[in-house]
């Protein structure tokens, strides 16, 4: 069984990586302030195809690096 942890945990244990969060408990902008780390990986594709493997979960992925400033994300 999977430990709970806070997303501050998870960002200092897996920093730079993309998170698969399992049963995630989520704030007002539907980040993740904790929940199970399912898996992780640096490559954000690896995290989307262990999504095949937790159908019908509640799940959330987060990533847990610095984004860069010259970087234009869209959401």
């Amino acid at each position: 069984m999977k430990a709970v942890l806070t997303f501050q945990e998870m960002k200092t244990k897996y920093p730079g990586e993309w998170l698969l969060i399992g049963d995630p408990e989520l704030d007002a902008s539907l980040h993740a302030k904790s929940g199970k780390v399912l898996a992780h990986s640096c490559s954000r594709g690896e995290i989307y195809r262990k999504l095949a493997h937790v159908a019908g979960k509640r799940v959330s992925i987060e990533y847990v690096g610095e984004i860069p400033t010259d970087l234009a994300v869209a959401l």
